[in-house]
């Protein structure tokens, strides 16, 4: 269980902008044992990530959100995990042309074998990973990984942000004339002060839902 963020928003409020921060302090629900973040800043992605939870992360990260803001948008994605495990290899997973984030499992196999089975170089031993290469490749992830569990949020360079699921993580969105907030659960964004939350579909349970936001 981990909490996945998305943000598309054309000059955003100062009320916006605050909500964005609650997003990432109600997320923390959801994974308190690290967090991080990706935005767009000079045609590049940058992102920023820690094993802590996201009341310091957004003390330490996020008091001047006009930093997230490019060429008159807020377009970020973030992450909130929950580990059972260590606190490596933390999301997002990104370099500078692709960032993505995930709730979900994608394989269960060891990640030695990843190479064998997947054909990938993997630098984590995180399997979001595996979907961050399947992008890369040109395919889609909900699309190649059919038993996998996924909602996810994937934010490119040039400032399209695209989100979906497929049935067995949720995710929802609450929208505004100027763009769409993403989070996890309905409450996360009700108690961030969303209204009109909706849950993001997934047509036959399987389809990629491919909503671009530039």
């Amino acid at each position: 269980m981990c909490g996945v963020i998305g943000v598309a928003l054309e000059h955003p409020t100062n009320e916006q902008l605050e909500m964005i921060r609650r997003v990432f302090l109600e997320s923390r629900i959801r994974g308190m044992h690290a967090t991080g973040i990706s935005y767009i800043s000079a045609g590049k992605i940058v992102t920023i990530k820690e094993s802590i939870n996201s009341i310091e992360f957004v003390d330490r990260h996020m008091s001047d959100m006009g930093k997230f803001v490019n060429a008159g948008w807020i377009t970020l994605i973030g992450h909130c995990r929950y580990s059972t495990s260590d606190l490596e290899f933390n999301q997002p997973i990104a370099d500078e042309e692709l960032s993505i984030v995930h709730n979900g499992v994608i394989s269960q196999e060891l990640p030695e074998n990843w190479k064998q089975l997947y054909g990938h170089d993997c630098e984590t031993r995180n399997d979001t990973e595996l979907m961050f290469h399947t992008i890369k490749e040109g395919k889609r992830p909900i699309e190649e990984w059919l038993d996998s569990s996924i909602s996810a949020v994937e934010l490119r360079s040039n400032g399209t942000l695209k989100y979906y699921r497929n049935g067995k993580r949720p995710l929802y969105l609450t929208e505004a004339t100027n763009g769409i907030i993403i989070a996890s659960t309905k409450n996360i964004l009700e108690r961030a002060g969303a209204q009109n939350t909706v849950k993001v579909d997934y047509p036959n349970g399987k389809d990629y839902q491919d909503v671009v936001y530039i």
